[in-house]
């Protein structure tokens, strides 16, 4: 494969080759991407659409009809999919009737035959553009926006990334992509364990807002995938479960264990108290453990872990400010609003007893694996923890206790406390009130941030989904501020109409 500025050269040399790169588009592709087939009868154009929508459902068997005499054949997928065959169409006027305007609105469409439609084509149309080669292969020219042809590529990249790793015939299916800029695949290879494929490429710039730093530099997120490697790492050691790590690129794209997805809910989504009061003995264990700050990952690169710092958390509950503000009264906050809050926050830090644990940063049912074979601490399987700092223990208990994805009722929540307490209560200088102190500050701190991170997610990332969660976030801050610790900040959001009066 070349890759130029605006184009993409590929040469397939067989059916399965053109199977795979079909696939392999289906990780590449977004809602309101078009791409347009070009090329002779037999070129290979509808075995690649065919391979598109079978992966994008997940499902081999999948019943892909030739639109052919319909023009349009529609799928419900993971992203709604139009496939056009546009052989037949008379007039290009009649890729209104079709719905080709509203399909693209919502979904992908892929386009047979496009040449037909005259430019009733989008202007951000992703081509490609089918030729022969001389022993019978196909040769590929892809063209379009460059930020369009960058996803391609990165998916290409992938895929030599898993060819050279010995899994040059591997399948991949989309899993998940997190609320940050990564994302998950599952990588299938016959006679081999499933494994997960993480593509952690640099962090996207984002803009400058405070002492000529972005905001996740500010809060301390992981740059790139070296962190995830180092705190991998540092887990194992321990004895702690974790995916082991095949194989990794500089460009960001690690190959790991598969987990698996049995988690700590169950099928109605609904917490297993079991397996809630094991995650909080796993933390109780590594938070009971002395942690060096500095792991080597490569012979040329230490990581440190970064401090949980009053600053960063206070930069994080800004984030109530900056967006959950606006969209509860309608209006931004004064500056004396600001400086109201900013200091009964610097009050509030000042008091935190504890700031030397492993701070996990996430550990929230979605990075909680069951481990139903293994024992003890092993039972759960952690993910998700490249953004761990030093800090205070008590925020990755507040992160499982206050389960912001699911609604964990205050009876499983007090039995996680009180197992946490029991199991670490024989530490030297422990401090049991200390502990539920820095508890409900730190619980308050991360719904502050949550509250604005749903409405920023919104607003700014077009991801309204997690939204859902701000009823749930809204209780569970309202309990976390009825410790007296924070009675003056509990006043002063009710005062601001930002919480209901209780």
């Amino acid at each position: 494969m070349t890759i130029a500025p605006s184009s993409l050269s590929i040469i397939l040399p067989d059916e399965a080759a053109t199977i795979q790169l079909g696939e392999d588009l289906a990780l590449a592709l977004k809602a309101g991407d078009c791409l347009a087939l070009y090329g002779d009868l037999g070129a290979g154009k509808s075995t690649l659409a065919r391979a598109f929508l079978r992966a994008m459902a997940d499902d081999d068997m999948l019943d892909v009809p030739s639109p052919t005499f319909t023009l349009v054949q529609s799928y419900e997928l993971r992203i709604p999919v139009a496939h056009f065959d546009l052989y037949r169409l008379s007039d290009a006027s009649e890729l209104d009737e079709l719905g080709f305007d509203e399909a693209l609105e919502i979904g992908i469409c892929l386009v047979e035959w496009p040449e037909r439609a005259d430019d009733r084509l989008p202007k951000s149309v992703i081509s490609l553009h089918y030729g022969f080669t001389p022993d019978g292969g196909r040769a590929l020219t892809i063209t379009g926006p460059k930020l369009k042809l960058d996803r391609i590529s990165r998916v290409l990249a992938i895929r030599a990334f898993l060819d050279r790793n010995a899994m040059k015939a591997a399948r991949r299916r989309f899993l998940s992509g997190d609320a940050d800029y990564r994302a998950y695949e599952v990588v299938r290879l016959d006679g081999q364990p499933q494994r997960i494929l993480m593509d952690s490429p640099p962090r996207p710039d984002t803009p400058v807002i405070r002492f000529g730093k972005t905001y996740p530099e500010l809060v301390h997120l992981a740059e790139d995938y070296r962190p995830f490697v180092a705190i991998d790492q540092l887990l194992a050691s321990m004895g702690v479960t974790v995916p082991q790590i095949y194989a990794t690129d500089p460009d960001g794209i690690l190959l790991t264990e598969d987990l698996g997805q049995d988690g700590i809910l169950d099928d109605e989504g609904r917490p297993i108290a079991e397996r809630y009061l094991e995650a909080a003995a796993t933390l109780a264990f590594l938070h009971g453990q002395i942690v060096s700050r500095e792991i080597t990952v490569a012979p040329d690169h230490i990581h440190r872990i970064p401090d949980f710092d009053t600053q960063a958390m206070g930069f994080e509950t800004e984030l109530l400010l900056d967006w959950y503000v606006e969209w509860k009264l309608g209006r931004k906050p004064t500056e004396d609003e600001r400086q109201t809050y900013a200091q009964l926050w610097s009050k509030l830090f000042s008091q935190i007893s504890d700031r030397e644990s492993l701070v996990l940063r996430d550990v929230h049912s979605p990075n909680l694996l069951w481990q139903g074979n293994r024992r003890g601490i092993q039972r759960v399987g952690l993910i998700d923890f490249q953004d761990a700092m030093i800090g205070p223990a008590a925020y990755d208990l507040a992160s499982l206790v206050q389960d912001a994805r699911v609604t964990v009722e205050p009876d499983l929540q007090r039995q996680m406390l009180d197992h946490y307490l029991d199991l670490r209560q024989s530490e030297a200088g422990f401090d049991h009130d200390a502990l539920l102190r820095d508890f409900a500050i730190m619980a308050v701190q991360r719904n502050c941030k949550l509250v604005g991170l749903w409405v920023r997610l919104m607003k700014r990332d077009g991801k309204p989904d997690y939204m859902k969660h701000m009823p749930r976030t809204l209780t569970y801050l309202t309990a976390a501020l009825d410790h007296e610790t924070l009675h003056p900040l509990r006043n002063w959001l009710t005062g601001l109409g930002l919480l209901e009066r209780v």
